[in-house]
């Protein structure tokens, strides 16, 4: 694992920046490798709607008979629904039957798509950073957990003209932490997903990415990711650049 931090220096060439990783620091220019488009998680990476699932979530479990322990509410970031159901019960202790998992679901539908149908809130550079890899000519994926019902919604605020295709939790076999959702972006995409950077908040969703062979740019939101080799941290999306993007490639690859 390698944090990186990002430093332009005032008599910098344009694309040539500072890498400091660890102990020492190189000057990087180039790298050497070939970005070929961007893979974006949707909730905690690019909109601050974790605060939201966490409203309905809590009330889920208030319906189903118990207040939600912060310790299951953790586990359930970046969770694909059927994987979110199932923790929500076993924080209860509850033995549900198909009837209840599926009446929980549909509760959990009908809620989040209450709290989400107006504005929802950026995560700090996020915005700047699509219209970036926008403007760079790369292309996009949006690629999430969360369902196309769900999803279609959030996309009135991220706007979908910044992504070439998208990819929900329940289009795909298996959600995040499986590969599925990213080895089926970079497919939409013609490209091997190796030649693609993730960009992530969440473990599940670092997971996921790093299963599927792209190199992993994390930044942290609600809970702390673990420490893995070939996982690139940075505080926040402010200020990303297609170079910076470039040195997550060349490091995640190395």
């Amino acid at each position: 694992m390698v944090h990186l931090r990002f430093h332009q220096r005032p008599d910098a060439d344009d694309g040539l920046r500072h890498l400091t990783a660890g102990r020492g620091s190189a000057r990087v220019s180039g790298f050497g490798a070939d970005v070929a488009a961007v893979l974006w998680d949707m909730d905690g990476t690019l909109l601050d709607s974790e605060k939201l699932w966490d409203i309905a979530m809590r009330e889920l479990s208030v319906e189903l008979g118990g207040e939600m322990t912060d310790a299951t509410r953790h586990a359930l970031i970046g969770a694909a629904a059927p994987d979110a159901l199932r923790i929500t019960f076993a924080g209860l202790g509850i033995e549900p039957t198909e009837a209840q998992v599926h009446a929980a679901g549909e509760w959990m539908e009908r809620r989040v798509v209450g709290l989400m149908s107006g504005p929802i809130p950026w995560r700090p550079g996020a915005r700047e950073a699509l219209a970036m890899v926008r403007a760079a000519g790369l292309p996009s994926g949006l690629v999430t957990n969360t369902k196309r019902s769900v999803t279609q919604l959030c996309l009135e605020t991220l706007g979908r003209e910044f992504f070439d295709v998208t990819v929900c939790g329940d289009e795909v076999v298996s959600g995040k932490p499986a590969p599925d959702p990213y080895l089926r972006g970079a497919e939409l995409l013609g490209l091997d997903p190796e030649r693609c950077v993730a960009v992530e908040d969440s473990p599940t969703g670092s997971l996921a990415a790093a299963a599927a062979g792209c190199a992993v740019l994390v930044v942290p939101c609600e809970v702390a990711v673990p420490e893995r080799p070939g996982l690139v941290f940075r505080e926040s999306l402010i200020g990303l650049t297609v170079a910076d993007l470039r040195a997550v490639q060349a490091i995640a690859h190395r």
